[in-house]
């Protein structure tokens, strides 16, 4: 799905990586590195999407074109470029990269801090291809487990509400947080892996290169799911003087008996439409056409905007108390909020809503650029580090970054492991393990992959432990 021109994994590079082939010690023939989020706007992390990058990078083989296509640039560039060890690993490994990954399971809930992968080249003669390859790691791991940790903090704020107000919260919370990020992130790439990384929380979605990505990554059919929907070019296009009859014809092509449509309503004047037009004119309309119609706000501030809506259509059609004391609309109306929406303001709007005695029922959201564009690198303070060396065939040997300026970037010192410890993890060397089996597991060795795990399995390991925003 995501094969371009930026396909040589040669040139998947910061440039100057090139010209790290000549800067490691005499007799350096191993080197290990990690990736961990060093802490930032969250207290945990939920690991996710390398297995994407193996199955897409690391079974392609390096071809001599390949070597060939990566010289001409990078040298014009003005790097050295390692032709020999890269025409070395096409004639020992058939192109097939001599590294051995091992990473968490992919789904894990984890605190910051907590290394997620660690890797090593297996070839003495290539321990530069250890850092080589960072820039295309780190980028396929902090992107998208930094989605999932995001939708997944989210996720705890929605059903914290559901669980106070809600008479059905496990069956309400997989479509409260709906995708609407395609548009906004800067590729297709982007938007496939980040979009299926917020559907290992829940399952809404306006995403459908995610689908794809769920196909061709995880073996899921479909990943998630949508409606028809409403947007501002089909309202208007009917004129203004006809915007009842834009709204009648949603429930007229869509509606029936279990189905859901959602129509956005500001385009003109929010109050009118949901006052006079859903809560006179097509009143009748709504409540006999069988299904569910869920009026969207699409302007306004969205702190307030959402919550009087539901208010309006409470006086217009009535609501029922649940069995823990709250209203809800009837099952005919609902409400969806996608403008303004991030952490703050989805619990700000179900705050308010218990104050005014609604039920979190009554709200979906809708996330787009804020979920998928709009966290970077620095979100979750996501770094890969050497850790351990090997000289002249000897063990392994630690090494670490200490900078005086900046403790909070000191790194890990040797081979890294985690475990299993009073119900969480904890992190030590590799040489303390002392029988405990090592979280980090191999999922790459020389052009294997290790068995690739299911997107249900994900989401199953998913949903056991929270995330919450520092």
């Amino acid at each position: 799905m995501f094969d371009n021109a930026y396909a040589n994994l040669i040139l998947d590079v910061d440039s100057y990586k090139a010209s790290h082939f000549l800067q490691y010690p005499p007799g350096a023939t191993h080197i290990s590195s990690y990736v961990e989020s060093r802490g930032g706007a969250y207290d945990g992390v939920l690991f996710f999407g390398l297995q994407a990058w193996l199955k897409d990078a690391l079974t392609r083989p390096i071809s001599t074109a390949d070597i060939d296509e990566a010289e001409e640039i990078l040298v014009a560039h003005g790097e050295p470029f390692n032709r020999a060890g890269w025409e070395a690993i096409v004639a020992r490994h058939g192109g097939l990269l001599p590294l051995r990954i091992e990473a968490l399971p992919e789904g894990m809930i984890v605190p910051t801090g907590t290394p997620l992968v660690q890797i090593s080249n297996t070839d003495p003669d290539t321990p530069w291809l250890v850092s080589y390859v960072e820039t295309a790691l780190l980028r396929a791991v902090w992107y998208p487990t930094t989605v999932a940790t995001r939708s997944k903090a989210i996720q705890w704020i929605i059903k914290t509400a559901l669980d106070r107000t809600s008479d059905d919260p496990d069956g309400q919370l997989p479509f409260k947080l709906h995708d609407f990020g395609a548009r906004g992130v800067s590729s297709l790439q982007s938007a496939g892996i980040g979009g299926l990384a917020h559907l290992v929380n829940f399952m809404g979605t306006d995403t459908v290169s995610a689908l794809l990505a769920g196909r061709r990554y995880y073996n899921e059919p479909m990943a998630g799911f949508s409606i028809p929907a409403a947007e501002h070019s089909t309202i208007t296009a009917w004129g203004r003087d006809r915007e009842a009859g834009a709204y009648a014809n949603m429930l007229t092509q869509f509606g029936g008996p279990g189905k859901i449509v959602a129509v956005v309503s500001d385009s003109y004047d929010l109050w009118n439409a949901v006052n006079e037009i859903w809560g006179d004119r097509l009143r009748d309309m709504v409540r006999t056409n069988g299904a569910t119609l869920v009026v969207r706000p699409d302007s306004g501030d969205p702190l307030t905007v959402p919550v009087d809506t539901i208010d309006r259509l409470a006086a217009r059609f009535g609501t029922r108390v649940n069995g823990k004391g709250y209203k809800v609309l009837p099952d005919y109306l609902r409400v969806i909020q996608g403008d303004g929406v991030n952490e703050r303001s989805i619990r700000h709007i179900l705050d308010r809503l218990e104050r005014l005695g609604y039920a979190a029922d009554n709200i979906a959201f809708g996330m787009g650029g804020q979920m998928l564009q709009q966290i970077n690198r620095d979100t979750l303070r996501f770094a890969m580090k050497a850790s351990a060396i090997r000289l002249d065939g000897r063990p392994w040997v630690a090494i670490a970054k200490a900078p005086k300026t900046d403790p909070s970037k000191a790194s890990k010192a040797g081979r890294q492991a985690v475990i299993e410890r009073d119900g969480g993890v904890a992190v030590l060397r590799e040489e303390h393990l002392d029988g405990a089996r090592n979280l980090l597991q191999p999922v790459y060795e020389n052009g294997v992959c290790a068995p690739f795990v299911n997107f249900r399995t994900v989401r199953a390991r998913a949903s056991f432990g929270t995330i919450h925003a520092q």
